[in-house]
Order: C-alpha cells, then sequence, then structure tokens
C-alpha cells in the first residue's frame, strides 16, 4: 500500500505540473507570434487570447467534467486528457491558419480541465490536515520548478523559431505509460474531515478569491513579455529566464506556506500574498534596466506561490468524499476563469494608462484595499 501511494504522489506532481504550465508553454513565442501574423487586425489581442484561450474552456467545462471524472473515474479520464493535451496541444507545429490555432488551444482546455480535477481530488483523498498542507506546498514548489523547465524550453525554442514551442506538449504521451500502469484510486479516504463546515457560501467565497489570485497573477505572462520586448528589446531568452525566476520563487511560497499556516489563517495568508506581489508590481515602474526584473521575480514568485497554494489548501479542508471531486472542479474553473478575464479586464488599463503606469496604479490600488481589510478585521 505504502509503495502504491508514493507511485501516486509522483504521478499527482506530474500531473499537477504539466497542467498548470500547460498555458506558459507559448508564453516567450507571443511576440514572435504577433510578428508572424501581423498583418491581421488586433493580432496582440489575438495573441494573448494563445494563452488563455484554455482557460476560458477550462472554466466552462470543469464544472461538467468533474461528473464525467467521478461517473468514469479519474484513471480513464487521465488517459484520455494526456491523449488529448499531446495532440491538441502541438498543433501550431503544423497550422499555418490563426483561427484554427485558437480553437485548438480553446479545446486544449478540455484535457487540461481533466488533469486539474483529478490531481486536486487525488490530494483529497490521500490526506488531510497538516499533512495534507505539506503536500500542497510540494505539490506547489513542484509546479514552480517544472515551470522553470517549460519557460526555459520555451524561450530557447522560439529564439529558433516560434512553432517548436507548441512541441512541449508531447510530455503528455511520455508520461502516458506511467499512469496506465500505476494510476490507482481510491487508495485511501479521509474521513477526519466529513464534519467541517461545507456551506455553499463559505465555499463560493473562496472560490470568488482563487479568481482573483489568478486574474492578478496572470498580469505577469500577458504582460511582462510584451514590456520588456518593447521598452527594453529584451530576447525571448531573457524575458524566459525572468519568468523562470518567478516561478522558483513560487516554489519559495509554496514551501512557505506549510510554516505559515501554523501560525495564521486562511485569510491572513491571503492578504500576505496579495500585498507582495502588489509590491513588486509598484517596483516596476521604477526599474532603469532590464536587469532589476530579476530581484522583482522574487516578489512576484513568492507571493504568487503562497496565494496559489493557499486557496487549494482552503477548498480541500472545506471538502469531503462525496464533494471532493465536485469543489476540485469548481476550483480549476475559477482558477481558469481568472487566467482568462486577465488580458481581458487589464487590457484596456494598459492601453489608456500605459504599461508602467498601470503597473504602479494596480499595485498601489491592492495595497490600498488590503490596508483597508485588515484594519476592519481589527
Amino acid at each position: 500500500m505504502e509503495k502504491q501511494i508514493k507511485k501516486t504522489k509522483i504521478i499527482i506532481l506530474l500531473l499537477s505540473m504539466i497542467a498548470m504550465m500547460s498555458n506558459v508553454a507559448i508564453v516567450t513565442a507571443l511576440p514572435q507570434i504577433q510578428g508572424h501574423f501581423s498583418n491581421i487586425a488586433n493580432i496582440e489581442f489575438y495573441s494573448k487570447l494563445l494563452l488563455t484561450l484554455p482557460s476560458l474552456s477550462i472554466a466552462l467545462l470543469s464544472p461538467i467534467l468533474g461528473h464525467f471524472i467521478y461517473m468514469f473515474g479519474q484513471k480513464k479520464a487521465t488517459i484520455v486528457a494526456l491523449l488529448l493535451f499531446s495532440y491538441l496541444g502541438s498543433v501550431g507545429l503544423y497550422i499555418e491558419d490563426i483561427s484554427t490555432l485558437l480553437i485548438s488551444r480553446f479545446l486544449l482546455g478540455i484535457a487540461v480541465a481533466m488533469l486539474m480535477i483529478v490531481s486536486t481530488s487525488l490530494i483529497g483523498e490521500l490526506f488531510h490536515g497538516k499533512e495534507r498542507d505539506k503536500f500542497i506546498g510540494i505539490q506547489g514548489a513542484f509546479i514552480s520548478l517544472g515551470g522553470v523547465l517549460f519557460v526555459l524550453m520555451s524561450g530557447v525554442l522560439s529564439d529558433v523559431d516560434w512553432r517548436y514551442t507548441f512541441g512541449i506538449y508531447f510530455v503528455g504521451i511520455l508520461l502516458l505509460p506511467l499512469v496506465v500502469v500505476n494510476l490507482k484510486e481510491k487508495i485511501s479516504l479521509d474521513v477526519s474531515i466529513q464534519s467541517l463546515d461545507t456551506s455553499k457560501t463559505k465555499l463560493i467565497n473562496i472560490l470568488i478569491l482563487a479568481f482573483l489570485v489568478m486574474l492578478l497573477f496572470y498580469i505577469l505572462p500577458t504582460q511582462i513579455p510584451f514590456l520588456l520586448s518593447e521598452k527594453y528589446n529584451a530576447s525571448s531568452l531573457f524575458t524566459g529566464c525572468v519568468i523562470a525566476l518567478i516561478f522558483i520563487s513560487n516554489a519559495i511560497g509554496a514551501i512557505l506556506f506549510q510554516k505559515l499556516k501554523e501560525r495564521y489563517s486562511n485569510v491572513a495568508i491571503y492578504l500576505m500574498g496579495v500585498s507582495i506581489v502588489a509590491l513588486g508590481l509598484i517596483a516596476i515602474y521604477f526599474i532603469p534596466n532590464k536587469f532589476l526584473f530579476f530581484p522583482i521575480s522574487v516578489a512576484f514568485g513568492i507571493g504568487g506561490g503562497l496565494l496559489m497554494v493557499n486557496v487549494s489548501s482552503w477548498l480541500l479542508s472545506r471538502s469531503n468524499d462525496e464533494n471532493r471531486i465536485k469543489n476540485s472542479a469548481y476550483l480549476t474553473s475559477a482558477l481558469f476563469l481568472g487566467q482568462f478575464f486577465s488580458p481581458i479586464v487589464f487590457q484596456p488599463m494598459v492601453q489608456i494608462l500605459g504599461r508602467d503606469e498601470f503597473f504602479i496604479t494596480l499595485g498601489l490600488s491592492i495595497i490600498f484595499i488590503v490596508l483597508i481589510t485588515f484594519f476592519k478585521r481589527r
């Protein structure tokens, strides 16, 4: 049993990594894609949709897919998801039409949603209490370090040809044998949280906060590559290094979560995380050269890492065996809805204020909201 649980833990970590990093695998190629399709009106907006369209389908379809996974089982769903992940994710290697590329990105979200729901629900089955918080921290760190590999690969490949970045999605095929042979369902059941308050109001509040986490965090891959390219003439590899450092720092934030959770509530940790990210946004306004993006990336990463593992732990602490898969589906929907709406919400602000002014205005606004919330709670 112990050996099987260990194998399942490894599978959870790998599935979480490729699901969460699936969108940013092409992030450094966005300026080149925009240049390749420069004859198309509004291509800057469309190029950002390539990054976030999977998030829309995940947000819309996750609740439905949650019922599918509950009916047919986590293992079958994972096998189907990995096959779709590799096929739909790699379409950019050979498709020339921007419309077809956009459709493939939307459909990719189906695979990503299933992988996210399975990995989150499996954590709920295997762990509870402090053990769950510890593993979610490990999961967050693993996702972040995996993100470094994805982004650096993306930077190297997109400097050669933007199409090559889409080949990263074949990693799904590599994971398929491991899942087929080793993934088992219902290894152990967490019965210790059946009596917790699982009221809909509290769950909805957590989901709203999860949406806001990703709305904020996804400013980084949708705005920073363009800022670095336009203002500093940075290469794709440089941009990839900046974003990779954010993910390395995500791992630090994820590891810190377990220690902080022993002393502070989920609400307090949430306020800490958004404050750190806000300070990073403000600092961008004062940067005189591109190399100072590296220390600022550390702030983004630590804050983002805290926020993402915090909302996952928070929701699972309010879930039981009966609603875990459903709640995991709703969490997945909320997170990726935030990803999709991030450029839609913030791009008009960028156009009105300018990129530099956008960052400082948003950062100061967040600090103001955090201070009001803090003093209201005292």
